[in-house]
């Protein structure tokens, strides 16, 4: 645990790095090793698709996969949770990133076609409210973010900011993250019918940046100085901690969730080399890298 946490502290510096264009995106560009036809006795590249959270963290490790493996072909892309669950059972995905756990109504979906899933955790994520920079609030509870986010706490002064209107953001219902903070910081209860969702991470945050009296929610492998993190207490206010990947590892952070892929248990063989790269000690040292939790972190 000792050697993680100083690994760690590397690994939250890479992940605030500044970003090197205006759109503060960690996107690494889409793997350039696109699929071949089917014919003449050549396979088909590998589909992964799903969570924008597992996104650049998955075409990384693909980028390496491939370098370790010239044979093969993988395609990456985004589009979220929900998508990429639908592409799994649609035959359209080999491998579904997903920043939640399958619904109980994806499964049935799943057993009506025969198909049978299998879910592997690849690496934990610590989700992190941000704010604007300008704002002044450093920290919030859970029971204040509740109330901003169902739209019972409107203006910054109720929790101890300036006289400001609270502009909330959110990011859209495929959304695993979406659906992650509905459960945690929530309680499942809804969301204000009147948030603003947005596509993507990168839109939360160029909005967060932009608007003074934003509020939104990323994963932490996203956190940038263009916008402002805010620690978080679970416990009314008694002890608050910033979102990094010590922090996670160690429990005293509280918004933390596994990030998951699927695949069709009936093609094992194939989604099985990349799924155990990702999940070697090369391929963890990547989620690491990436601003993620390692599988065997210890709370």
């Amino acid at each position: 645990m000792q050697a993680l946490r100083e690994r760690a502290t590397f690994a939250v510096a890479k992940a605030k790095r500044p970003p090197q264009d205006d759109h503060m995106n960690r996107k690494k560009p889409l793997i350039t090793i696109f699929i071949a036809l089917c014919i003449y006795g050549q396979g088909c590249a590998q589909r992964i698709k799903g969570s924008d959270t597992l996104l650049p963290l998955t075409q990384e490790l693909a980028e390496k996969y491939v370098g370790k493996n010239p044979s093969e072909e993988v395609i990456v892309t985004g589009g979220g949770t929900g998508v990429g669950i639908a592409s799994l059972m649609e035959n359209t995905t080999d491998i579904a990133m997903a920043s939640r756990r399958m619904k109980f109504g994806e499964k049935m979906k799943f057993a009506e076609a025969g198909v049978e899933s299998k879910e592997v955790i690849v690496a934990y994520d610590a989700l992190a409210v941000v704010v604007n920079p300008e704002n002044p609030v450093d920290s919030l509870t859970r029971e204040q973010l509740e109330g901003i986010f169902r739209g019972k706490i409107t203006n910054w002064k109720e929790v101890g900011g300036t006289d400001g209107k609270i502009i909330v953001y959110s990011r859209e219902t495929s959304s695993g993250t979406y659906e992650f903070f509905k459960e945690s910081v929530l309680e499942n209860k809804n969301y204000m019918a009147s948030i603003l969702s947005m596509p993507a991470t990168g839109a939360i945050i160029q909005s967060v940046r932009q608007t003074k009296g934003a509020i939104g929610y990323i994963g932490l492998a996203y956190l940038n100085p263009y916008v402002k993190a805010l620690a978080v207490s679970y416990d009314g206010g008694e002890h608050y901690a910033m979102p990094s990947v010590e922090n996670a590892a160690d429990g005293s952070y509280p918004i933390v969730r596994p990030l998951y892929y699927y695949y069709d248990a009936g093609k094992e063989e194939a989604a099985a080399p990349f799924v155990t790269y990702a999940l070697s000690a090369e391929g963890q040292e990547t989620v690491l890298g990436q601003g993620f939790i390692p599988v065997d972190f210890e709370k």
